[in-house]
């Protein structure tokens, strides 16, 4: 089998890229200058020498019909565009175009060679909007809040419809927040397990958040890229939310970390209101059900074995 991940360098196609290795399939990664791209994520799980890489720019059809001819993958997991909440309110439009033209673009190019390939495209649980005290399942409605979320409903409503009117077998899996030693600390997740490592080993920085009443669904990164590949074996195509079905505050991620180490997190954060979204959402939650039920996957793990895990990477670090 043979696999082409759109978007390897970041968090999930990188562990995805590790578990497709270990199942036998040839992997194909591709990122915009793959001669200049570092792939630090992929050097960090010791698999970059394993893995076939391209350029290939995902808002150019041209770019991606070459790519996915040359490779002939029998599975194209679109993992590619711009992925970060916050920066989408910074740069809209880029993160439109990354995510809804390159989602377009690859099921045009499977559609026009009219080869058996199997689709896969990341959506993403910010999709729901606030849905407060709820668990959000496949059939509940999207009201996005960020022009990250619209892009991804955008390119969700762009799969369905490409599996209905021209019979392609793609799905979108669903995804809410994932994490992993892997996270760049831009994100919030990631900064606060930083931050804490550094304070608990005697450093004397102040940590400074923004909302942390923000409630999420927090899973474990390496475990939902298997969800994946899952949706991707079965007979016929389909979409599901892949989720913990908890959710936890910001606050408690943070009491969290830093109670790893002993400390009052409250004691060493500044709420700045400058860092606040202009739109946010108080409180999201996943009901993995159906993914429970259709593919057999469930989460083993939840926020404080997530929290635990990342604390432990980042101190192994430094040793």
């Amino acid at each position: 089998m043979k696999a082409l991940i759109c978007g390897i360098s970041g968090q999930d196609g990188s562990y995805l890229a590790e578990l497709l290795l270990k199942k036998g399939y040839e992997v194909t990664g591709t990122s915009r200058d793959a001669q200049i791209s570092g792939f630090n994520n992929l050097k960090k799980l010791g698999i970059l020498g394993d893995i076939r890489l391209e350029s290939m720019a995902i808002n150019d059809f041209r770019s991606v019909l070459q790519t996915v001819s040359r490779t002939r993958p029998d599975e194209i997991y679109n993992l590619a565009g711009q992925s970060s909440v916050g920066l989408s309110f910074e740069q809209p439009v880029e993160t439109l175009e990354s995510i809804v033209s390159g989602t377009i673009n690859l099921m045009e190019t499977i559609r026009f060679l009219d080869r058996p390939i199997r689709f896969y495209n990341a959506g993403s649980g910010e999709c729901f909007g606030n849905t407060p005290g709820l668990a959000a399942s496949e059939s509940t409605p999207f009201r996005p809040r960020s022009p990250y979320a619209v892009a991804k409903a955008a390119a969700f409503w762009q799969v369905a419809n490409y599996r209905e009117a021209y019979g392609l077998f793609a799905c979108t899996g669903i995804l809410f927040n994932h994490e992993s030693p892997l996270r760049p600390e831009r994100f919030v997740t990631k900064k606060i397990i930083a931050s804490a490592c550094r304070i608990g080993s005697g450093g004397k920085e102040r940590l400074k958040l923004g909302n942390t009443e923000i409630n999420r669904d927090w899973g474990w990164a390496p475990e939902y890229v298997d969800a994946m590949w899952r949706m991707l074996q079965e007979e016929v195509a389909d979409d599901f939310v892949i989720a913990t079905g908890e959710s936890h505050s910001l606050s408690d991620f943070a009491d969290c970390a830093f109670g790893y180490f002993g400390l009052d997190w409250k004691e060493h954060t500044d709420i700045d209101p400058s860092i606040f979204r202009p739109s946010d959402i108080p409180f999201g939650r996943g009901n993995p059900g159906k993914a429970s039920r259709v593919l057999g996957w469930k989460a083993s793990k939840t926020m404080r074995a997530v929290v635990r895990k990342m604390i432990e990477a980042e101190l192994a670090k430094g040793r």
